[in-house]
């Protein structure tokens, strides 16, 4: 599975501090060690506490990519920010996100396709968050139906059913596993799917537990990537025997330390 890690971002006081300063040691640390951990790509993200993010996000961007050249998800609601970090950007990048909105859409899939980026596609529209998995099935439809008419490809593309969190919206989680495996059928070729895998255990107190639970049923309903925290070590390792379980990678008794090499 594709790994994001979702830790350089201003949401987090350390990266909130880092961002201000323009410590890039803190910013660089913090890459390194998701890596480290198992990520494949790192999310990065200005948050509100960003007060320029026109600048602060190619600062952030340029931080990175000094000591990686991993794939960047360039996260921010404002299109304008996210193309000051692909302006700059020499590793691939991956757009986070945009909604089934056409407006949204006009936007971002010839952001996209200028930058030669991938795309990630929320199930959201202005009228909400979806709450069934119908309703979900149709927002990515909608994002689907625009791509190909703008010849944006699938295999570029993220659908993200929105995860919510457990205990507010626990009758939707079962629906949001059946709609990773519907997502896989509904083109061809298939689509992509994501999830932000902490919105689930917003506000619980069994976080880990949680996170690493539903990871696991989400890979197995089909699952390609998630934005996670790749410094949980029990969550990568529940993610690796997913995997194992599934035949995706062949058992030997250091399996961990096997597909951590690989």
């Amino acid at each position: 599975m594709f790994i994001i890690g979702e830790l350089i971002n201003g949401m987090f006081s350390n990266i909130a501090l880092a961002i201000k300063e323009h410590d890039k040691k803190t910013v660089q640390t913090c890459a390194l060690e998701q890596i480290s951990g198992g990520a494949d790509a790192l999310d990065l993200s200005c948050g509100t506490a960003s007060k320029n993010p026109l600048f602060d996000m190619p600062w952030l961007v340029e931080t990175v990519q000094e000591i990686t050249d991993k794939p960047l998800c360039l996260d921010s609601s404002k299109p304008a920010v996210i193309e000051e970090g692909l302006k700059v950007a020499k590793n691939k990048t991956i757009i986070n996100s945009t909604t089934a909105d056409p407006e949204k859409l006009k936007i971002l899939v010839p952001l996209a396709k200028k930058y030669n980026s991938k795309l990630i596609g929320i199930t959201i529209s202005s009228k909400g968050i979806p709450q069934n998995k119908d309703q979900r099935l149709e927002l990515a439809a909608d994002i689907l139906e625009y791509i190909n008419q703008e010849d944006f490809p699938v295999q570029d593309l993220y659908l993200d059913p929105v995860v919510m969190p457990v205990n507010v919206a626990q009758n939707q989680l079962k629906d949001i596993l059946e709609t990773i495996r519907e997502l896989k059928i509904i083109s061809e070729p298939s689509p992509n799917t994501i999830i932000g895998l902490s919105n689930i255990s917003q506000g619980t107190k069994l976080r880990g537990l949680i996170n690493r639970t539903f990871l696991t049923m989400a890979v197995a309903s089909g699952l390609d990537s998630a934005i996670l925290n790749p410094k949980d070590k029990e969550l990568i390792e529940a993610l690796i025997t997913t995997e194992l379980i599934l035949n995706k990678n062949i058992y030997c008794d250091s399996y961990i330390e096997a597909y951590r090499k690989k």
